[in-house]
C-alpha cells in the first residue's frame, strides 16, 4: 500500500526519516489523474533512488482567472492503484490550505525571457505558481532527483533555471515524451477530448512529424520550419494554433536557422481543450 501524507508535517517526518536512513528520494510532481506518461517518470524514479515520493496535488497557484482549475480532473482513488503498481513508497496529497494557509505571500518568480515565451507568454502568473510549488515540494520532499516529462519541456527549463539560482541541491531528471499508439502525447487533458476531437488532435504529432521530415531533409531555415508546421496543422479543421515555436535548446534562445539543439513546439486548441506538444530536433 502506497502510504498518504496529507500534511506538511507528515510529509516532513517521512523524507526525515528516508534520510537519516542513508537513503536518496526520487520525486515525481503530479497534478494527478495519472496516466502512463506520470508512471514512466516514476518508474524511472524506482530505479534511480532508494525512496519514490509523489505529489497528487492541483495547484491552484499555476492557474489563471479563465483556465480549468475547478473542471481539472481529481481522481486520487483510482491515482492511488496506478501508484501501487509502480510501487511509490509515498503520495503527498494535501489541500490547497495545508500548502497556502492563511497569510501566504511568499512566492518564486523566474525573471528572464525563458517565462515569457512559449506557454509563458499565454499564461501569465502559470510559472510564477509552478516555481512556489516545486520549490516547495524540493524542500518538504528534500528530493535527491525530481522528474518531469519532455512534454512540459519549458517548465523543465524553468525549473532547471530556479533550481541552479537558489542551489537547490535536486537534480532534475526529464524523460521522454510517452505518447500513444496514434502518436498523441500523452497528457491529463486528453480526457476532455470526445473521440471526434482525439482524432482531430493527432494533427499536433502529424505536424511536428512533418517538421522534423523537414529538418532531417536538410531544411534549417526556422521560418521555413515552422510554416510547414503551421500548413499541417491547417489541414484540421477544428484546430486553432496558440503558438508554433523553434528556440534554443535549452537556453530558450530566438535563433534563425536549427544548428544545435532546438525544441520545436507547439500549443493548439482542439474544441475547448488547449494541448501542448514538443520536438527536439538536431538531438
Amino acid at each position: 500500500m502506497v502510504k498518504v501524507l496529507r500534511t506538511v508535517k507528515e510529509i516532513q517526518e517521512f523524507s526525515k526519516a528516508a534520510k537519516d536512513a542513508g537513503k536518496s528520494v526520487g520525486l515525481v510532481p503530479t497534478m494527478g489523474a495519472l496516466h502512463e506518461g506520470h508512471l514512466t517518470l516514476m518508474r524511472r524514479a524506482r530505479q534511480e533512488n532508494d525512496v519514490v515520493i509523489a505529489s497528487v496535488f492541483v495547484n491552484p497557484t499555476q492557474f489563471g482567472p479563465n483556465e480549468d482549475f475547478d473542471a481539472y480532473p481529481r481522481r486520487f482513488e483510482e491515482d492511488c492503484k496506478k501508484l501501487e503498481t509502480v510501487p511509490v513508497d509515498a503520495v503527498f496529497h494535501p489541500e490547497p490550505k495545508e500548502m497556502y494557509p492563511e497569510g501566504y505571500c511568499t512566492y518564486v518568480n523566474v525573471e528572464g525571457d525563458i517565462t515569457k515565451k512559449l506557454c509563458g507568454a499565454q499564461r501569465p502568473g502559470h510559472f510564477r505558481g509552478v516555481a512556489t510549488v516545486v520549490t516547495k515540494l524540493m524542500n518538504l520532499s528534500r528530493a535527491d532527483r525530481a522528474y518531469f516529462g519532455q512534454k512540459d519541456a519549458q517548465q523543465v527549463v524553468v525549473v532547471k533555471r530556479f533550481v541552479s539560482d537558489l542551489n537547490i541541491p535536486t537534480e532534475v531528471v526529464m524523460v521522454p515524451i510517452v505518447r500513444e499508439e496514434s502518436g498523441l502525447a500523452r497528457s491529463s487533458r486528453n480526457q476532455y477530448l470526445s473521440a471526434e476531437e482525439k482524432e482531430a488532435a493527432l494533427v499536433l504529432s502529424r505536424s511536428l512529424q512533418k517538421g522534423k521530415a523537414a529538418f532531417d531533409g536538410g531544411e534549417k531555415g526556422v521560418e521555413t520550419l515552422k510554416k510547414i508546421v503551421r500548413d499541417e496543422i491547417g489541414t484540421e479543421p477544428t484546430a486553432v494554433i496558440d503558438y508554433v515555436d523553434i528556440y534554443s535548446f535549452p537556453a530558450l534562445l530566438p535563433i534563425a536557422k536549427v544548428e544545435a539543439p532546438a525544441l520545436l513546439a507547439i500549443a493548439v486548441k482542439i474544441g475547448k481543450t488547449r494541448l501542448i506538444d514538443n520536438m527536439i530536433l538536431g538531438e
